[in-house]
């Protein structure tokens, strides 16, 4: 019964992302308890506060810089759903921060010099910081962080055996 109601979770996931998910069957097939703690995780993905655009660009670059495909699709997904606009999205797809407000390109940079470890990143989380305070630095890093996991997550299962580009759809 469990796994029947589990299946069904899955089935509903995809259709709502957009993207096939056989890792999480995969997963739900070996571990009942890892199954569990990944609903918990996405549960907490979806639970960000602050500046919605800002979020979805910094999760989005975060996602990008472990994943070319799947993962960045449910982010603009995702992202088109709250209303995040296309122009925006595709800016952040096609690695075009130039054309976004200063205040996303500002927030496109930070993830990006995150996930770096770039030199930069300390200018960039200043900037951050002015346009959207303390607690939008807050969610903005947390989004750049947690997106990184699920491509990280599949790659080391298998299921994202490389990053090359793939097609995203905005």
């Amino acid at each position: 019964m469990l796994n029947w109601f589990i299946d069904r979770q899955i089935t509903k996931a995809e259709r709502d992302l957009g993207v096939p998910l056989d890792y999480a069957r995969w997963i739900a097939k070996v571990s009942l308890p890892a199954t569990i703690r990944m609903a918990k995780f996405t549960k907490l993905l979806n639970a960000h506060r602050g500046p919605k655009t800002a979020v979805h660009v910094a999760s989005l670059v975060g996602s990008m810089a472990d994943d070319c495909g799947s993962c960045v699709q449910i982010g603009v997904n995702l992202a088109r759903k709250v209303g995040v606009s296309r122009e925006i999205l595709e800016a952040v797809v096609r690695r075009t921060p130039e054309s976004l407000p200063e205040e996303l390109a500002d927030v496109y940079h930070f993830a990006e010099a995150a996930t770096l470890n770039s030199p930069e990143l300390d200018d960039y989380r200043e900037r951050v910081r002015q346009h959207y305070g303390d607690e939008g630095l807050v969610e903005i890093a947390l989004a750049v962080a947690m997106h990184r996991v699920f491509p990280t997550l599949k790659r080391g299962l298998g299921f994202a055996k490389s990053c090359s580009p793939a097609p995203v759809e905005v």
